[in-house]
């Protein structure tokens, strides 16, 4: 594909931004910002027209809407029914995350499967991060779970030690926001999601996956309509951020994934270094956060930090919001936030993760899971289960009652106020009540950090 930005400075180039997620939204206001300062010179006048495709209306799109059009900037808006229309007129299209292959494929404008997304008139807001950085110190971090968590304690580390660092990306801060203020000799540590990754075709200097488990295999977020078919699948867009390694660059992954049963296609042409699990003293609760810490040394030795910096950091690091986070201890029972674990396999990490009987919070939409394995544990685990409303909710009670939890521990809830006082009434001191819902959020809640904020707000009022 040719370098973008030079598409760009060529004259009146059609450009639709398919969907106005965090990340098209920031490279409009960055490609606008180029009229006045390009950075090819002042030669290069850039003009182009910009067409904005999203399925949600004005109103939906509210202060992003609103925003762009007090800027005093030509912009069109396909929106609504037809925002998925005539894209074949464009010059240039920039997909968001959220934004399905399969309707770009659908209308025949990617033109053969092999060619995939090569093609020089589509792209990604993360792929034009990638050819203008001014750094290469680049460092992407993937995995089903724990990329999160990982991104920030390697962020954390470098800050530590006196590195200039940034973060972005799935983790909620879109890199073109700050790419302006990057400089050569810094380092930029990206969270990346399986659908930012895959019509990529460049690779981070330094890539990591923490884990790979069964996700995203059916639509389940009505603002983010975007899945996998196939496991293969996704697993094909998690390895685009080893595939355009080079030789000197760098491949870090979870030792569980050489011997899952997966049959995954681990072919790059950079040394791999796999991780297990790390000892340091930590703030972070369970195994898996072992994990985690252990590919963030990793990447940490890769740089030549030293390891009394290493152990600073990995001590001081309190961890993200929603992921087994300590809300509140009150009257013997510990209230724990993890709302960010929307899969069955999640949640069975948090519940490995304590020792005491725990009061459980899960359900929600359906987003295909198998919940066997998952009844199985609560069964060995979980004292009492509190069932949020969901399209899922019903299967889980079915398996739960299948693996011989008592139908007398299982009560059904369709709001987080009755679920927090029921958990409340059913626990006593010594006890764990976990929000961890193995779920998505959506129908009752916007998102998982909606469903975790309102939980955390109950506990708070508790003996009030």
């Amino acid at each position: 594909m040719q370098n973008l930005i030079r598409q760009l400075a060529e004259q009146n180039k059609k450009i639709a931004i398919l969907g106005l997620g965090i990340e098209n939204y920031a490279l409009i206001k960055y490609l606008f910002q180029l009229e006045a300062d390009h950075p090819l010179g002042e030669k290069h006048k850039v003009k182009y027209e910009i067409t904005i495709c999203d399925s949600r209306t004005k109103k939906e799109l509210d202060e992003r809407y609103n925003e762009l059009n007090k800027k005093n900037i030509l912009i069109n808006w396909q929106l609504g029914n037809n925002f998925n229309k005539n894209l074949e007129k464009f010059d240039i299209l920039f997909r968001s995350p959220g934004w399905p292959l399969s309707k770009i494929k659908n209308q025949k404008l990617v033109p053969s499967e092999t060619e995939g997304s090569k093609i020089k008139n589509f792209s990604n807001p993360m792929q034009m991060f990638f050819e203008l950085c001014p750094t290469k110190n680049i460092i992407g971090v993937t995995g089903t779970k724990g990329k999160g968590t990982t991104a920030s304690l390697i962020y954390k580390i470098l800050k530590t030690a006196g590195k200039k660092v940034w973060l972005g990306g799935n983790i909620g801060v879109a890199p073109f926001d700050f790419l302006d203020k990057i400089k050569t000799t810094d380092w930029v540590v990206l969270e990346l999601s399986s659908f930012q990754l895959e019509d990529m075709t460049i690779s981070p200097r330094i890539s990591v996956i923490t884990n790979f488990y069964p996700e995203h295999l059916a639509p389940a977020d009505p603002n983010n309509p975007n899945f996998h078919k196939t496991l293969e699948e996704y697993w094909q867009a998690k390895s685009n951020i080893f595939k355009w390694q080079n030789k000197k660059d760098k491949t870090i992954l979870n030792y569980k994934l050489k011997i899952l049963n997966y049959k995954l296609n681990i072919n790059t042409n950079t040394k791999i270094i796999y991780f297990k699990k790390s000892e340091l003293p930590s703030r972070l609760i369970g195994e898996h956060n072992k994990e985690n810490i252990a590919a963030a040394i990793e990447v940490a030795k890769i740089i030549k930090i030293k390891q009394n910096i290493i152990k600073k950091a990995v001590a001081n690091f309190k961890g993200l919001e929603h992921r087994i986070e300590l809300v509140r201890k009150y009257q013997g029972v510990k209230y724990y936030d993890d709302s960010f674990a929307t899969t069955p396999e999640a949640t069975i990490i948090a519940l490995k993760s304590f020792i005491a009987p725990i009061v459980i919070l899960l359900g929600g939409a359906d987003k295909k899971a198998n919940f066997q394995k998952l009844a199985k544990e609560i069964k060995n685990k979980v004292k009492f289960a509190v069932l949020l409303k969901g399209d899922a909710t019903l299967k889980i009670k079915k398996k739960l009652l299948q693996a011989g939890f008592k139908l007398k521990n299982i009560k059904l809830t369709d709001n987080i106020k009755d679920a927090v006082k029921i958990a409340k009434e059913n626990s006593v001191a010594g006890d764990i009540v976990l929000l961890s819902t193995a779920c998505a959020s959506f129908g009752m809640f916007k998102n998982y950090k909606e469903r975790g904020k309102l939980f955390k707000n109950e506990v708070k009022k508790i003996g009030l």
